[in-house]
Parts: C-alpha cells; sequence; structure tokens
C-alpha cells in the first residue's frame, strides 16, 4: 500500500495556492470526467478569460470565487502510482490566518508559496513561523508566477537565497526551493523545458519521494483517555488513542495524575481482541483490577511526562478580542479540559525577525510566550515529546470560540515544589464553631448605583442577627492589598482575582463575607465564582441605570469621565458587562437604602442556610 503524505499548502494572498493544487490534480489526470468538464464550463465566466482557471477546482465557495480569494480551508484526497495525499489548501488573508492555523494542525509538509514578483512577505513569514509552531519539519517553498518574471535564474536566486536566512532561526528535517507557474503547468507535475537551469525535481515528484517519517522522541506508551466505556456490570474498558509507544495484554500501567497502577486484561482494535498495539490506533484497554479512571487522565508505560499546574506555552492568538494577563479560559490539553488563566505574558514573537518583545497586549495573529495557570494538576509534556498531551487550545468562557492555539513549552519549578497543606481545624469545624455557613456576597454594579451603601447596610443587619460579617469595599481594598493597581484592563482582572482569593480564605475562616467591587467584566465573576466556590457565591447585582448613577454622581467621578479627566472609566470610557444570571438583582432607583436592604435581606435567608 502507497504510504500517505498529508501536506498543506499557505503563503501570502494570490501567491497561486489553489491554482497550483487545481493544476497538479488536472495534469495528473487525478479528476473525473464530470470534474473537468465542471471546471472548463465554470472558467469560461471566471477570471481567466475562459482559459482554464485551476483554482476554481479548491475554491467552492461563492464569496471565494467572487473576491478571487481562499476564505476556508479546502482539503483533497488523491492518489498517484508511487503514494497517497491529503492537501489542505489554506486561505493566505491575514484575517483568516486562524483557518490556515487549523489547516498545519494536521499536515506533515508544508508547500509554502512565494510570488517571484513581490519575494517574501510579511504573511510568508507568519505562515512560516505557524507551521513551525505545529510541528512541521518539512518544507517546500514554490517560487510561483515565473512566467510573469518571463523565468528569470537570478531573481529566483534571490529570492532563494532570502527564503534560506529566513529558514535559518528554525529546526527542519529537510527544506525544498523550487521554481514554478501554477497557472502554466511549469516544474508542477513534469519539469519544465522553459527553466533549464534548474536541475531539480518537480513539485509532484518530489511530493512522492519525499520522506517525512517522524521518529518518535517519546519512547514510551501514553494513551489520554478520551470515554469510559461500561456496555455492562461485567465489562470497564477505558477508550482512547495511543499517542506513543505499545502496550501489550499483561504490561502494567499507570494512571496519571493519581499514579494508580493495574495491568492490562484486554486490549481490543476496532472490537477484535488483540495482545498488542502501537501508536496511532484508537483503542480500548480493560484493566485486571478495578482502580479510578475517569476522561482527561492518561494511561502510560515507561513514560516521562510531567504532572503540573503552571507551565510555559507559546501561543497563537486568534481572537478578535486581545489578551491580556489575568484573563481566564477553559484550555483542552488532550482530552482534558480545564480552567486556566494566563498568568503572564512574558513576550511576543516580531513575525520577521523573531525578535522577542516585551508586552502587555497580544491581538490577533500575534505569537507570544506565557505562562498559564491551571485549576487543578494535569498531565502534560513538551510538544517536541508527545504533540497530543503538548498541543492545546483556549476557548472562551463567554462565546466558546477557540482563541488561541499552542504548545507547550515547560512546566514551572514553582509548581512542583508547591503542594496543599491540608488543615487539622476544617472550614466545616469553624463554621460549625459560628453556627453559619460561609459565603461570600459579591455585589456589583456601576459606581454610584448603591453598592457600598447597600453592603454597609447590609453588613450591620447580618451583625444584628448573631453572624460573623467582613465587608471588604472596593475603594479600601485599593488603599491597601490592591493599591499597587491602576484601572486599566489588566490591572481590573488582577483586582478581582485578589479579592476572590482573600475572599475564600475569609470563608475558610467560618465568616460570611461582603465584597462591593465594581468589576465590570463577566469572565472576571465567573473567576472570582470559581475561586471561592460555586457553592460559596452568591452575585448580587445592583442594577440602577447608568442616567441615576450619573444623576448621584456622588464622588464626581462622572463629571471628571465625561470631561476626559479619568480613563477607563467604567460605563463612560470603559464597558460594563451586566451579569446574566445574578441571583439577586435589585435597582435602587426608586427604593430607599432601608427598603432595598430588606429586600435583600429576605432573599439572602434561605441562601445562607437559614
Amino acid at each position: 500500500m502507497n504510504s500517505l503524505l498529508k501536506f498543506i499548502t499557505c503563503g501570502s494572498v494570490d501567491d497561486g495556492k489553489s491554482t497550483l493544487i487545481g493544476h497538479m490534480l488536472y495534469d495528473a489526470k487525478l479528476l473525473f470526467a464530470d470534474q473537468e468538464r465542471a471546471l472548463e464550463l465554470d472558467s469560461r465566466v471566471g477570471s481567466r478569460g475562459g482559459k482554464i482557471d485551476y483554482s476554481l477546482l479548491l475554491d467552492g465557495l461563492m464569496a471565494e470565487r467572487e473576491q478571487g480569494i481562499t476564505i476556508d480551508v479546502a482539503y483533497r484526497y488523491f492518489t498517484t502510482e508511487k503514494r497517497s495525499f491529503i492537501v489542505a489548501d489554506t486561505p493566505g488573508h491575514e484575517e483568516y490566518t486562524r483557518n490556515m492555523a487549523v489547516g498545519a494542525s494536521f499536515a506533515e509538509l508544508a508547500v509554502i508559496l512565494v510570488d517571484a514578483t513581490k519575494g517574501v512577505l510579511v504573511q510568508t513569514r507568519r505562515h512560516t513561523r505557524i507551521c513551525a509552531l505545529m510541528g512541521i519539519t518539512h518544507f517546500v517553498f514554490a517560487v510561483n508566477k515565473m512566467d510573469l518574471i518571463s523565468y528569470n535564474r537570478e531573481r529566483f536566486d534571490k529570492i532563494r537565497r532570502n527564503i534560506l536566512r529566513m529558514m535559518a532561526e528554525y529546526d527542519y528535517d529537510s527544506i525544498e526551493i523550487l521554481p514554478v507557474s501554477a497557472t502554466e503547468g511549469d516544474n508542477v507535475t513534469e519539469k519544465s523545458t522553459r527553466m533549464g537551469w534548474y536541475k531539480g525535481d518537480s513539485l509532484l515528484h518530489y511530493l512522492e519521494k519525499v520522506d517525512v517519517h517522524v521518529q518518535e522522541a517519546e519512547k514510551g506508551f501514553t494513551m489520554p483517555v478520551q470515554r469510559v466505556c461500561r456496555p455492562n456490570h461485567e465489562f470497564r474498558g477505558f477508550q482512547g488513542q495511543v499517542e506513543s509507544g505499545e502496550i501489550s495484554v499483561g504490561d502494567e500501567i499507570t494512571v496519571l495524575p493519581s499514579g494508580e497502577t493495574a495491568g492490562v486484561a484486554t486490549i481490543l482494535d476496532a472490537g477484535k481482541e488483540v495482545t498488542a498495539i502501537g501508536r496511532g490506533h484508537a483503542v480500548t484497554i480493560a484493566l485486571d483490577k478495578e482502580i479510578d479512571v475517569s476522561r482527561g487522565n492518561v494511561l502510560v508505560k515507561d513514560s516521562t511526562q510531567k504532572i503540573s499546574s503552571m507551565f510555559t506555552a507559546k501561543l497563537l492568538w486568534m481572537d478578535d478580542t486581545h489578551l491580556v494577563a489575568g484573563k481566564s479560559y477553559f484550555l483542552k490539553l488532550g482530552t482534558r479540559s480545564i480552567p486556566a488563566v494566563v498568568m503572564k505574558i512574558k513576550y511576543k514573537i516580531d513575525v520577521n525577525t523573531g525578535d522577542e518583545i516585551p508586552a502587555d497586549t497580544i491581538y490577533k495573529n500575534e505569537i507570544a510566550t506565557c505562562d498559564i495557570s491551571v485549576s487543578d494538576k494535569i498531565v502534560l509534556d513538551k510538544f517536541t515529546n508527545n504533540h497530543a498531551l503538548g498541543s492545546l487550545i483556549l476557548i472562551d468562557r463567554v462565546t466558546n470560540m477557540t482563541s488561541a492555539c499552542g504548545v507547550v513549552e515547560h512546566t514551572l519549578r514553582r509548581s512542583d515544589n508547591l503542594t496543599w497543606h491540608e488543615m487539622d481545624i476544617t472550614r466545616e469545624f469553624r463554621a460549625s464553631q459560628k453556627g453559619q455557613t460561609p459565603k461570600t456576597i459579591w455585589l456589583t454594579g456601576l459606581s454610584g448605583s448603591g453598592k457600598s451603601s447597600l453592603a454597609n447596610e447590609l453588613e450591620k443587619a447580618l451583625v444584628a442577627e448573631n453572624k460573623h460579617v467582613m465587608l471588604l469595599d472596593g475603594d479600601n481594598v485599593r488603599m491597601g492589598l490592591n493599591r499597587n493597581l491602576g484601572f486599566t484592563e489588566q490591572d481590573r482582572i488582577e483586582n478581582i482575582r485578589r479579592i476572590a482569593e482573600v475572599a475564600k480564605l475569609m470563608n475558610d475562616a467560618g465568616l460570611i463575607v461582603i465584597t462591593s467591587f465594581i468589576s465590570p467584566y463577566m469572565r472576571d465573576r465567573r473567576n472570582a465564582r470559581e475561586i471561592i466556590g460555586e457553592d460559596s457565591f452568591i452575585e448580587l447585582y445592583v442594577s440602577t441605570p447608568l442616567e441615576e448613577c450619573e444623576r448621584r454622581d456622588v464622588k464626581g467621578l462622572y463629571a471628571k469621565a465625561r470631561a476626559g479627566e479619568i480613563p477607563n472609566f467604567t460605563g463612560i470610557s470603559s464597558p460594563y458587562e451586566a451579569p446574566e444570571a445574578a441571583e439577586i438583582t435589585i435597582d435602587t432607583t426608586d427604593l430607599s437604602l432601608e427598603e432595598s436592604t430588606d429586600i435583600v435581606m429576605q432573599q439572602l435567608r434561605g441562601k445562607l442556610g437559614e
């Protein structure tokens, strides 16, 4: 059976990626008769004056044909006498870089096109860097549109030197640079007669023979558990794909992160019992004894995976919303999904030079190295050792869109040196000693909504009922614990995170905590809820409208914000994201302070375990 090569075509806008692959399929007679006829008919109204427009074979979307660009990834499967291929034709426009990254994530080799009339462009460099980030180590640079420069060797040689200079910073296994004309077919499937000075293979012949066999860096067996299979009470198996190494019946495996061990009793490959299995197979493994294994765990043997909650990763940022330190996301690594926070942006990488540039904010299509913290210990590895346990995505917790993809560079030593210390005096004991259920009542709303006044009255009302209460006010905390923080987005995120950690510690002491903060961002309040605990968090939205808050303007802040004297002021120059499902909501516009307190206390009593 022919070997399979999975490759990607990429490069800048209008470099001819779709035309190149389309011409390859057409010349190699790899189209059905109806596809060939449809291409000829479609080309009559195309952009080449009736000549065959080979890009139409891959650009199938109406918007792609109207604009003459690739927007989405187009996958094509084809076979020659020597090899089978799957190609991902990806967009070149910067706006669709995330689509290109998706294509690169599956490929073993990258065919990067360079326009001979323009040379190496910024998007060429960006795509090359993304391919390297995704683990591609085999590169082909097709210098296209040679017909437009009259097949000039000197121009090709100059571009070739620029490509080799660009590639000097990457560790690659193979590189080939060849001149082609995608529209005329030169060096696409057969050697061109118009470039006698070029002595190499055509593109198709090179792809048929290039060896992309990967020598596994990780020798041990690893299998992230995708699903626990329990068809009946007699069988319990663990399903997933073997990502490295081999496993045999009778071998002892370890379950990470728990460290429990058991022997392999049965291996099922596509429902058939086998005695051994290797990398790339989707299998079901049954063990010889009952141990705790669930989705997201990893089965290993003779392996060197790390268990950590903090690590450094290189990210390609793909979200329209920028990244700042402190933002919370869902991280998916292997088969595990877990809340994560980008603790620190160490630097971003200049796509042209590879220089490391200090940065506080990362924007769409930028590449950055960041420190990430997750809410629990996870199993991970360097991407260079194990692609499955070293690659990740970050998912926006509000929109569920993929915000970034990236690779693990290394774990952070501080995580390995920290262990949670279990106290003999527990939270439950302290709560019972005080005769109450510890909760955090999180007041959120605009400045002037009445939060601080209401929080103060709630504290007095609860103390009058013999409750042990601590009030954390926004201004008071900023004058002490958070006095080093300003009002930028990054500082606001860190302000809320610190308060949530303090509130959690006070809850652990058995106290009821009242916090009064604007806390304008939905994701930050969600992060606070997770830090404190779902069962301990009561969100109280003081929903007084902006007009009323501005009318009150107790501290004169709105007037200063309108005059431009206070930047980043919530409600004026900075957004406020209202809660969608707060446990308690109250508008104080037409209520006295006493009435507001009575209404909230009435609702709180049931939530405080009374």
